[in-house]
């Protein structure tokens, strides 16, 4: 029989994310690290697994025991990781992070001289899985850099905005050249947004977008852009989705103790694409965004504090988020 296709596969970015087990102490200071999958694309996929969604990324790592690391880890989580393969020339990328509650968590990216999640090839892409998988899902920083830009529009013209296809704003200018020629980092994004279907970021990637700050006004901007829903992420006032046939839902947050806001943003996608996948009425799905978002702001990890359903319905039933262990 045929392979079913995917629920969700994401594209983008990988990495080895190192943070402090002690909260409230400057990088110089820290003496113990955790060591965590990273990388946003790959947290949202492992965000959708941990809901029970079938979920697969598209990256490619160092060759090298971080590499190895990752790839563990992916399939620990239940992301199946078959298009996750190694490059010899770069390493495996490390982003370390401070973690000062509740809204401070500078991070450290080190991918030099280049990430080999930057360099996945358009010959590597399995077209056809993309083609058919119900939700893809890619980022901003996949456009950056060759081969990962031509890789990220090949398989967004595969995709032909059949099924859902979301656009994850993720603007991170320091992975960007800066500009001397060519065409900016907002015409890229504009070239990618005519084959999205939805668009999600927050005010400083919507800005990058499109040049609107103001959440509604980002939204329609968005929308002309060419999507059809367009999520508008605002951190302590809550989330805006505004879909093309007029729906509006803005839905607060949820009251939570932040230890690391790092990461509640890939709960929130995996969340997102959970909805999307189930029909859901629009203000439910970014009620149970939030919630999932607001219970890894509530641990110190990323993709190992993805919350799983019953832990989500908890937090919705109770109104906040009152319990901050790690999924279990």
């Amino acid at each position: 029989m045929p392979e079913q296709p995917y629920d969700v596969i994401t594209m983008g970015r990988i990495g080895v994310d190192l943070y402090p087990l002690r909260t409230g102490v400057p990088l110089a200071r820290v003496e113990t690290f955790g060591k965590f999958l990273g990388g946003s694309p790959s947290n949202v996929a492992v965000a959708a697994a941990r809901l029970g969604r079938r979920a697969a990324v598209v990256t490619r790592t160092g060759d090298d025991p971080f590499g190895g690391y990752l790839r563990e880890q992916l399939r620990e989580f239940g992301v199946d990781d078959r298009w996750v393969t190694p490059v010899a020339a770069y390493p495996t990328p490390v982003t370390f992070c401070e973690v000062f509650p509740p809204d401070d968590f500078p991070l450290y990216f080190y991918r030099q001289p280049k990430a080999p999640d930057l360099e996945i090839r358009a010959s590597e892409l399995d077209l056809e899985a993309v083609r058919t998988a119900r939700v893809f899902w890619m980022t901003g920083t996949g456009l950056c850099a060759e081969p990962s830009r031509t890789a990220t529009l090949t398989a967004l013209r595969a995709r032909d905005r059949s099924g859902t296809t979301v656009f994850d704003l993720d603007w991170r200018p320091m992975f960007w050249p800066p500009d001397t020629s060519g065409p900016s980092a907002s015409a890229r994004y504009r070239e990618a947004l005519a084959y999205a279907t939805v668009a999600v970021g927050n005010l400083d990637e919507c800005e990058v977008a499109t040049g609107e700050r103001e959440p509604y006004a980002a939204a329609r901007a968005l929308i002309d852009a060419g999507v059809e829903l367009a999520v508008v992420k605002r951190g302590p006032a809550g989330v805006l989705a505004v879909h093309r046939d007029g729906t509006v839902a803005d839905v607060p947050p949820l009251p939570v103790q932040v230890v690391n806001g790092l990461g509640a943003g890939d709960a929130f996608g995996g969340a997102l694409c959970h909805g999307l996948l189930g029909g859901w009425d629009l203000a439910d799905t970014m009620r149970y965004g939030n919630a999932a978002g607001a219970i890894v702001a509530a641990r110190l990890a990323c993709s190992s504090a993805m919350p799983f359903p019953h832990e989500v319905e908890a937090a919705l039933a109770e109104g906040a988020v009152t319990v901050h262990g790690e999924g279990a």
